[in-house]
């Protein structure tokens, strides 16, 4: 792990920072502003890699300095490193110019045109811009897996890791698996974040758990709209046997939206859609 600066003010790039603007330079201002932590942390990098195992065509959000990048080139993937960070980006295309597997491209991530052919995701991914690109993902047809460094907070609230799920997981659970695939302490990243991350691991599943992605929609909309305040009541607004087929996929009958498995929405939906 490199040198623990945590009881010091420094830049990403120099030596300690100095001046006005409270002792922060240009850098210090634009890296507040992309939301910049860069990963630091060979045994972090080697974990990120180890799940995403790498192949083919790998696009990452948010190259930073490219310690991710190179790791994924090593591992033979065709990486395209994406950096909004004009210097950034600079000095990896630079650095990386004569290493086969890799290709800089200087601009926004969330606004890249997906490839057609199959690919994967991989990324240390600013936290300001998380819902964006798990969003990016989430609709791109081609995509294989996405494996993510995101706040630790976000992969567990995506995983059910609290006991409970959130609208988003449960909308594209039948398409895509949503894995916790390890944790990342705040001091594997330069400058120091306030909160720790997590590898989240998106998986799009080989067949759908349902044939009807609008049908799967409305339902689980109606059941998320709060309406009774409990999943029954919610769904009884528009749907017929409700109370059966709660019964059948083990959902107690007062049981809030928040605490159905994404199973037992695709349970659900085969019992009261047709």
């Amino acid at each position: 792990m490199a040198q623990d600066y945590v009881h010091r003010n420094y830049s990403h790039t120099q030596r300690k920072v100095t001046g006005s603007s409270g002792g922060r330079t240009a850098r210090d201002r634009a890296r507040r502003t992309l939301s910049q932590n860069f990963l630091v942390d060979r045994a972090a990098v080697d974990s990120m890699v180890a799940v995403a195992d790498p192949a083919g065509t790998v696009l990452e959000p948010g190259a930073g300095e490219g310690i991710l990048t190179q790791a994924l080139a090593r591992r033979g993937a065709q990486v395209t490193a994406y950096e909004i960070d004009p210097l950034l980006a600079a000095k990896l295309s630079a650095r990386t110019r004569s290493e086969d597997g890799i290709r800089v491209v200087r601009a926004d991530f969330t606004k890249a045109r997906a490839p057609r052919e199959p690919f994967a995701v991989v990324g240390n991914i600013p936290f300001s811009v998380t819902a964006d690109i798990v969003d990016w993902c989430l609709t791109a047809p081609a995509l294989t897996s996405a494996t993510l460094l995101t706040q630790r907070e976000y992969a567990r609230k995506r995983t059910g890791d609290y006991g409970r799920w959130s609208l988003l997981t449960v909308s594209a659970w039948p398409w895509f698996a949503w894995e916790l695939r390890g944790q990342v302490p705040r001091t594997s990243f330069r400058p120091i974040p306030s909160v720790d991350s997590a590898i989240l691991r998106i998986t799009r599943r080989p067949e759908p758990l349902v044939a009807h992605r609008d049908s799967y929609t409305d339902l689980v909309r109606t059941g998320f709209s709060g309406i009774g305040g409990t999943v029954r009541a919610s769904l009884r607004t528009r749907y017929q046997g409700v109370d059966d087929a709660l019964t059948a996929a083990g959902i107690d009958h007062t049981a809030v939206v928040a605490y159905v498995h994404p199973d037992q929405w695709v349970e659900l939906h085969s019992m009261l859609t047709h």
